[in-house]
């Protein structure tokens, strides 16, 4: 699995994935609409998820620090309340880092093996990223180990740990009064995935905990994806199966004894590749992650 690992890390770095510094100034956050109460936020990093009403404003990710400023701007043209909850979906620094800014006036919610990450500092091997232990304004206030509820705004908030999916520290957030779900980055939406496979993630954990939630919600949920468009249950489902099929592939060819060059070679079926290889991986890389996810 190290050797696999190694190569998929090299093909991300030439590839151009390693992440360089962003010019945030550039940077627009566009608000969603999901339901009268519930908005997205898209911005740069993982979407944010908005919860309105009576009791303030309960903020599902943070993306960058320096991007708080207008992260604020676009929640006030939503509300006049002050955002008083954050919940972390996992530790990655697209969905976290602008906890800094936020810690300081919100309580922060998250799994306890997110706490972990945060304050000893993590990082993302296939990325060659380091996150740096953060500060303590930074830290989620409340952990938990299965899950927890908030009840804000007149909606059960559920919040869910969903083991060895993305990494090990992921958490999907359910409003069960308004039937909308936000599943951090369990679903990237039309696109192939990155799993942390160093960091506890798995592909046959990520299809096990997607069965889960597709079972839990029903055909009028609407999703708020990791990365990705608004989502519907459909595209969770397709989602799932292109997981299943394209795990499928890459493990009958390892069986054949073929090499990750050979499997890389013979690529995947051209309407996967239409459908979901222009995003965030190309096929290649997608490949790597399930060759990595299937020898460990």
């Amino acid at each position: 699995m190290k050797k696999s690992l190694l190569l998929l890390t090299g093909l991300l770095v030439t590839a151009g994935y390693v992440c360089a510094e962003t010019d945030y100034k550039d940077v627009s956050i566009t608000a969603h609409k999901v339901t009268d109460h519930i908005y997205m936020l898209e911005g740069e990093g993982g979407n944010i998820g908005i919860s309105t009403g009576e009791d303030g404003v309960l903020m599902i990710d943070t993306q960058f620090a320096p991007l708080a400023d207008k992260i604020r701007a676009a929640v006030r043209k939503l509300s006049d309340k002050d955002i008083k909850y954050v919940i972390n979906t996992h530790y990655h620094h697209d969905h976290t880092d602008g906890n800094k800014a936020f810690g300081a006036e919100a309580v922060v919610i998250a799994h306890e093996n997110l706490r972990d990450s945060l304050e000893k500092g993590r990082t993302v091997e296939m990325f060659q990223r380091e996150i740096p232990p953060q500060p303590k304004a930074a830290l989620p206030d409340i952990t938990f180990e299965d899950s927890l509820s908030v009840h804000v705004n007149g909606n059960e908030v559920l919040v869910m740990y969903f083991p060895n999916s993305h990494t090990d520290t992921d958490s999907v957030v359910f409003f069960l009064d308004e039937n909308v779900v936000h599943t951090g980055d369990l679903l990237f939406n039309g696109m192939y995935p990155f799993v942390d496979i160093p960091a506890g993630g798995s592909v046959q954990g990520l299809i096990t905990n997607l069965d889960v939630i597709i079972d839990l919600i029903d055909e009028d949920t609407k999703i708020i994806p990791g990365h990705g468009p608004l989502a519907e249950w459909q595209d969770l489902k397709d989602f799932r199966d292109m997981l299943v099929e394209t795990s499928d592939i890459v493990h009958e060819r390892i069986q054949k004894g073929m090499s990750l060059a050979e499997i890389k070679a013979a690529g995947l079926p051209e309407e996967i590749v239409e459908r979901w290889g222009n995003g965030f991986l190309n096929t290649e890389q997608w490949i790597g992650i399930l060759h990595a996810s299937l020898l460990q």
